[in-house]
């Protein structure tokens, strides 16, 4: 499948370049398992990488031709144009930043970058909740980075896109789109201490179990660029300085009631959802090593309905996913991802898969919402050349 994928996309390339591309390279989205919010509050996460790629085509470009980067996808459109160097957002158009934003990135770290023509396809679909941003970023970053031989470790590319994301694109997202879609392994989600930065794999042997992750993508797109996300980043600083704390990862459970009296009730709130929430994912990586992953469905519960009620990021799509995939016979579910939108997970017997996918599609219009995208996710591995 791996050498159909790069037939496909060396031919698109050469259709619209003229010229083969040098190589390809593929980096996938990601469903995060459980822990939403906490990376940016310094906290854990348990992501997994999808089979849902973002794939590119690189050639780079002559360097009598000077520094000219042409950034196109497959989804059609005008061929963007920029100079490699001296970027800025509002020289490239929306999409394409994820891209231009990650040759800014390497050039903040003082790589001059020579031009080079790219070219996007992607099966992450776009708005879900599933990073399908940051799988853009990871492929062209981790291209950039074997292609030119620049010598940066996974863990450093991580970085580097996140600082693509927060400062080009203006989104201020934490590290864990990025760690899963670089260094997840498959059969595997990756446990992530986003202050120290240091992960490390965590079985989880669905296949094994006769278990499936379904993925509920509602429709309803969100932007993490949008002002929902950026409130609840502010608040969250606020929390931490009002307790006085570096972050919210230092405050404890044991301190919610002293956070209950000290701070606004908003402000609470979001709070209690990132306390909380850390302590589900230390929780849910001791079951999922003691007793597998079918015994996990009770916190992925417990984090929908804190994201719901505490930091409020849910909607009435997710919410009606997640409580039709449970009475449907799904063992826990949750919706995943920045929130205001995109998709829920259900972890569900693999038996039950088309019960509760049909299940979801009737809710949603019998509801009169939009009809949703229903489909299996399978651990997968981290971003490669293809």
């Amino acid at each position: 499948m791996k050498d159909h994928a790069r037939t496909g996309l060396a031919d698109a390339f050469t259709a619209l370049y003229g010229l083969a591309p040098e190589a390809c390279f593929a980096a996938p989205g990601r469903v995060n398992l459980i822990g939403e919010h906490t990376d940016y509050n310094e906290g854990y996460v348990l992501p997994f990488a999808i089979d849902r790629v973002a794939r590119i085509g690189l050639r780079i470009r002559p360097a009598e031709s000077g520094r000219l980067l042409r950034i196109a996808s497959t989804r059609g459109g005008q061929v963007v144009e920029a100079e490699s160097t001296g970027l800025a957002p509002a020289l490239v158009a929306p999409w394409a930043r994820y891209v231009a934003g990650v040759f800014w990135a390497m050039e903040q770290r003082g790589f001059a970058l020579p031009g080079a023509d790219i070219l996007l396809d992607s099966t992450v679909p776009v708005g879900a909740g599933l990073s399908s941003s940051a799988a853009i970023e990871c492929a062209v970053a981790l291209g950039l980075n074997e292609h030119l031989g620049l010598g940066l470790s996974r863990e450093e590319l991580v970085l580097i896109c996140q600082l693509a994301e927060n400062d080009f694109v203006g989104a201020p997202t934490g590290i864990l789109d990025q760690s899963a879609s670089l260094l997840s392994t498959s059969d595997h989600a990756l446990f992530l201490d986003c202050r120290t930065r240091e992960s490390r794999p965590v079985d989880l042997p669905l296949a094994a179990n006769g278990l499936q992750v379904l993925v509920i993508d509602t429709r309803v797109s969100h932007s993490h660029d949008s002002g929902g996300y950026k409130e609840l980043v502010l608040a969250c600083t606020r929390g931490a300085t009002e307790l006085g704390v570096t972050a919210l990862r230092d405050v404890g459970i044991d301190r919610l009631v002293e956070a209950q009296d000290t701070l606004a009730p908003e402000i609470y709130r979001r709070v209690k959802h990132i306390v909380t929430e850390n302590q589900r994912v230390l929780d849910t990586v001791e079951l999922l090593e003691r007793r597998g992953p079918a015994a996990i469905g009770d916190l992925l519960l417990a984090s929908h309905t804190s994201m719901r009620d505490d930091f409020g990021i849910s909607c009435a799509e997710l919410d009606l996913a997640v409580d039709t995939a449970v009475a449907a016979g799904a063992i826990g579910a949750r919706m995943t991802g920045g929130g205001f939108g995109g998709s829920a997970i259900a972890l569900l017997d693999a038996s039950r898969s088309a019960v509760v996918a049909d299940a979801v599609h009737s809710a949603f219009a019998e509801a009169g919402y939009l009809t949703p995208e229903i489909f299996a996710v399978v651990p997968g591995p981290g971003a490669r050349a293809l």
